[in-house]
């Protein structure tokens, strides 16, 4: 599903954390958040490149279905393995390339993006997720679209994190697939409910913030953070030994 060359990334002026949450993720301690070496505007231009260069029939996905699957994979209780998730980047349907078709410099771009977004995800810290402006009147579904979509496939390869308990998914899964089209949702009866009841974003950077919010609500889920341990109460004391003779 390649596109043209993305434009710049959407980076809404929010605060670096997804503020307003109703189940608000623990935030680590600032010696824990050693920051990775984001993939600057030309590296991503580069992804998206060799991601169309990727030989027919296969279908590579688009670098923003791309970030979206990649979030889909990491949110999976289980990790999976990364001769797994890697094989679907080159095309959706997980067919191999052909014989001699080089793809290094594409998954060394791909695996500093699953990284990053790894750290953002086991952290609970705010990412910026790679959604393109469209036109000036684009609806902000539009925009998110591809992400969400992407986001969708690596849950239906990838199927474990759909097992959780349903009342908890609800939420953050209504909040991501409102953006998709409801014949999409088959079988969704009780996520199509949710998501009638929630208020279409605002503007783009409402809908960003929501899918940030929505990945971390969900990492609480799948990847809950340790809790720390309690404090072991110290040991009795003892008294003096005994003077009595044995």
């Amino acid at each position: 599903m390649s596109t043209q060359k993305p434009n710049r990334p959407h980076n809404p002026a929010a605060p670096r954390q997804a503020a307003g949450h109703s189940r608000k993720p623990a935030q680590p301690a600032a010696k824990d958040a050693v920051a990775l070496q984001p993939l600057s505007e030309a590296e991503m231009e580069q992804l998206q490149a060799l991601l169309d260069a990727v030989p027919a029939p296969l279908e590579a996905l688009d670098v923003s279905m791309l970030d979206g699957y990649l979030v889909g994979v990491l949110l999976q209780p289980k990790a999976v393995p990364t001769f797994q998730w890697t094989r679907n980047v080159l095309d959706s349907e997980g067919r191999s390339p052909p014989e001699g078709f080089d793809s290094r410099n594409l998954m060394a771009l791909v695996k500093r993006r699953y990284q990053e977004l790894n750290q953002a995800i086991t952290q609970r810290l705010w990412f910026d997720p790679w959604v393109f402006e469209l036109e000036e009147d684009a609806a902000p579904s539009d925009v998110v679209f591809p992400w969400v979509a992407g986001f969708s496939l690596a849950t239906e390869l990838f199927p474990d994190l759909m097992k959780e308990d349903a009342s908890d998914l609800l939420e953050p899964l209504a909040s991501l697939y409102m953006h998709l089209d409801p014949d999409d949702l088959e079988d969704a009866d009780d996520l199509l409910e949710e998501i009638d009841t929630l208020e279409p974003p605002a503007d783009l950077s409402e809908a960003v913030e929501s899918l940030v919010r929505s990945t971390l609500l969900l990492a609480d889920i799948t990847r809950p953070q340790p809790r720390p341990n309690a404090p072991q109460r110290p040991p009795a004391r003892r008294g003096p030994p005994s003077r009595g003779r044995y």
